[in-house]
């Protein structure tokens, strides 16, 4: 991870060319357990044999940051924003497994604030595919061809009062960057914040969505599918509610400020299906 973000620090032009045909791989990933502890307890897990499905991403994400730090990729990585979370558990992955993981680019196109690209995660274990991420990303600014399409937007939750409140400091921040190994200073450090247009530090989006998911991961079949959408960072430090709806086998999530009447967060679990 430090050699990917040193490189991404290097000077060079977003192109908004076609992604790096190639696919990025590692044989095998093991958790390690005490990791995997201190995922849990900052995110809201119980610590039952298997990995919580968004655990998965943390895998996965050393890759995602050499692919979009390398220089036929089409963006700088600094500045990149985190859009939308896609997360498919086909089967609960023992907390024992080393599964394999691959990652690619695909899907650059236009989006009405810039470009947006998907960098897609896959585990494979005994030779069957057990988990998918679809991370996608906005450039700012940036440019891609073909006219920019809005996917459907997530469903409200109704508002009502908040089924959960927690404090959010900013030793959250920097102990989710040690568990994830996400060390982006927009998390950690208030001036690398200010220079990226926001007023100080902010929470990591995949500790936001985690924290979501593990509220009702015990409720959740263990084949299942969450949809995450960040609209707003969560400021640190902060106090956060999150409210929820349940509708036949769908659960729907969001997060927002104390106070605030608009969603930071807003994610759907259901069970997969193919």
């Amino acid at each position: 991870m430090a050699g990917s973000y040193a490189a991404a620090l290097l000077p060079r032009r977003s192109r908004g060319e076609a992604p790096p045909d190639r696919v990025l791989e590692l044989d095998s990933a093991p958790t390690d357990p005490a990791r995997l502890a201190e995922y849990c307890r900052l995110c809201g897990f119980v610590l039952d044999g298997n990995l919580p499905s968004p655990f998965p991403h943390l895998l996965g994400f050393p890759l995602q940051a050499r692919l979009m730090a390398a220089g036929d990729f089409p963006f700088r990585l600094p500045g990149l924003v985190h859009l939308r979370q896609r997360i498919e558990q086909r089967r609960p992955i023992g907390a024992g497994e080393a599964p394999s993981v691959a990652v690619r680019a695909e899907r650059l196109r236009a989006h009405r604030r810039g470009a947006c690209i998907d960098l897609v995660t896959e585990l494979w274990a005994a030779g069957e595919p057990v988990w998918r991420g679809r991370s996608t990303y906005l450039a700012k600014g940036a440019a891609a061809p073909g006219v920019p399409v809005e996917p459907a937007p997530p469903p409200e939750v109704p508002p009502g009062h908040p089924v959960a409140r927690w404090r959010v400091e900013a030793e959250t921040a920097r102990r989710y960057a040690r568990v994830s190994g996400d060390m982006n200073p927009i998390h950690l450090n208030p001036a690398a914040a200010r220079l990226f247009g926001f007023p100080g530090t902010i929470a990591h989006g995949m500790w936001a969505a985690a924290r979501c998911a593990g509220t009702v991961a015990g409720r959740l079949p263990p084949a299942h599918a969450l949809d995450v959408t960040f609209r707003k960072p969560v400021r640190l430090p902060g106090t956060v509610e999150l409210a929820s709806a349940h509708d036949a086998d769908e659960w729907r999530l969001a997060l927002r400020m104390a106070g605030s009447d608009q969603a930071s967060v807003v994610a759907t679990a259901r069970p997969f299906r193919t």
